[in-house]
């Protein structure tokens, strides 16, 4: 089955997010778990949650995938920073477990604003450590970045670095960002077979959990990571669509995050990509 949806707002409720990635032709969505640039998570409702569940099996949404916010930095300098990331780490998990268990949540890693990526490391495997719980059915996916400023996790050694050190590794994955790995400097246009090799080597496929599946404002390596409608930018069409193809992808959920004003743009760029899924 192909999964395929885009980021949808949850102001109104999951039951209105489900039937908005119904309207578009997707069968799963991504959502963040809160204000994008932080703040405290709006109060689940039972009700809604029990509509939801309702919706999403008639649209056939077996996958959903939250976001943090990108405000979250568990690998800052500041003390009171990262406590704020292990606050709404912890909240987020729980919330997931009663939203729908056995979910995706995906994180940006951190920045280490001038520790070092070491330091920054280190401080990102801590808080997962500590926000981790052996009985949550959540994946907690590390998200690939485009190495903009002090990010940490603009390689696949240092995504895999940060999961060497966590206990519950078992929990952990990583959501590929076909923008963020360009501006990393990894050819997926000329080379998706050698990068995806070097991931398996690295990493290993078996951790990957999900697709970003966005077009790039900027050419291989820029490190500025902005994101563009697909088949507008310097990754184009014809590599992502093979990308949606690819065995050791395929079978994955992908997620636009391309900036589109409102639902009809995803909804054509969902229609294109299904008509060049083999």
């Amino acid at each position: 089955m192909f999964t395929i949806g885009c980021h949808l707002s949850i102001a109104k409720g999951f039951a209105a997010a489900a039937r908005d990635a119904a309207s578009i032709g997707a069968n799963t969505f991504q959502f963040f778990t809160r204000n994008p640039r932080g703040g405290k998570a709006k109060e689940l409702s039972a009700k809604d949650l029990a509509d939801f569940a309702v919706v999403r099996a008639e649209a056939g949404i077996e996958r959903i995938l939250a976001h943090a916010p990108y405000t979250l930095n568990p690998s800052s300098s500041k003390p009171d920073t990262r406590e704020f990331a292990l606050q709404a780490l912890a909240d987020d998990l729980a919330r997931m477990e009663q939203i729908m268990p056995a979910q995706l949540y995906n994180m940006h890693p951190g920045a280490h604003v001038g520790q070092g990526p070491d330091a920054g490391i280190g401080l990102i495997a801590d808080a997962l450590n500590e926000v981790l719980e052996p009985s949550q059915t959540t994946t907690l996916l590390l998200e690939t970045m485009a190495g903009k400023g002090s990010e940490v996790g603009r390689t696949f050694q240092e995504i895999a670095a940060i999961i060497e050190r966590v206990n519950l590794d078992d929990h952990v994955g990583v959501c590929l960002d076909t923008c963020h790995i360009w501006d990393g400097g990894y050819d997926i246009v000329g080379n998706l077979e050698d990068v995806l090799e070097e991931f398996d080597r690295v990493v290993g496929l078996e951790r990957l959990r999900a697709v970003h599946l966005n077009d790039s404002k900027n050419p291989c390596g820029a490190h500025k990571d902005r994101h563009e409608k697909l088949g507008l930018g310097h990754i184009g069409f014809e590599a992502l669509a093979a990308a949606i193809n690819h065995p050791a992808l395929r079978d994955l959920p992908f997620y636009l995050e391309t900036p589109h004003e409102d639902l009809s743009g995803y909804a054509d760029e969902i229609a294109r990509l299904k008509a060049s899924r083999n």
